[in-house]
């Protein structure tokens, strides 16, 4: 099966596909093929859910084949420990953000997964922490107020790491969050003034980035404030 999954994310390269992920700032160690996400979304789709198969596909070292595992790995049947070991081999924005959006989220081990990475110090691992806190505010529908409302510390002690894809999570996240209902975009506005107020500049440049989002008419009508 891995086989013919790698056999048609082959067929599918496209030329200047590749050389055009360093515009959107994609460094990667893993071989690139060359794939647009659109038409590896369409492989998948073919394939199914399999997580046997995601997790060959992650171990394959190719960029593509480990967005393809996000695509059709199941999230009840990843382990804490996959997770982790997914999380350890992030290098770029766009794995890291596609497993935490696609897969991670829908997961019943992404809240404790949020606040084992939060604190974590490797670049892409914390920013998975936001990134899959952000998935699970705009995904997550049903959930009640209280987890997010225990995620904010987390983000108030992340806001001071000066990282460009940490701090860029830790906004979207607090963004996420704003925007769920208008209690909580209470919540994250209170906190992104403060933060704009802080000593730290990372923290003042994500207090600034969702205040500026939170304020838009389009977040607020999400937020359900009109």
């Amino acid at each position: 099966m891995l086989g013919e999954a790698l056999l048609l994310l082959e067929r599918a390269a496209e030329p200047g596909v590749a050389e055009g992920m360093a515009r959107f700032g994609i460094a990667t160690a893993d071989r690139v093929i060359g794939i647009k996400v659109g038409t590896i979304r369409g492989i998948a789709k073919g394939l199914g859910r399999d997580h046997a198969l995601a997790e060959a596909l992650w171990d394959a070292g190719v960029y593509e084949a480990r967005l393809l595992a996000c695509f059709v790995g199941e999230p009840r049947r990843i382990t804490a420990e996959g997770m982790d070991r997914w999380a350890a081999a992030f290098d770029n924005w766009a794995v890291c953000d596609t497993a935490c959006f696609d897969l991670f989220d829908k997961s019943p081990l992404a809240w404790d997964a949020v606040h084992r990475w939060a604190g974590d110090e490797r670049e892409f691992v914390r920013r998975a922490a936001f990134a899959l806190l952000a998935g699970l505010a705009l995904h997550a529908k049903k959930l009640p107020d209280a987890p997010f409302f225990e995620a904010l510390p987390l983000i108030e002690t992340a806001a001071i790491d000066e990282r460009n894809f940490v701090k860029k999570g830790v906004s979207w996240a607090l963004r996420g969050i704003g925007m769920r209902n208008p209690v909580l975009h209470a919540a994250a506005s209170e906190m992104a003034d403060r933060l704009v107020a802080s000593p730290a500049p990372a923290a003042r440049w994500i207090g600034r980035d969702a205040a500026r989002d939170l304020a838009r008419p389009a977040a607020r009508r999400r937020a359900g404030l009109g």
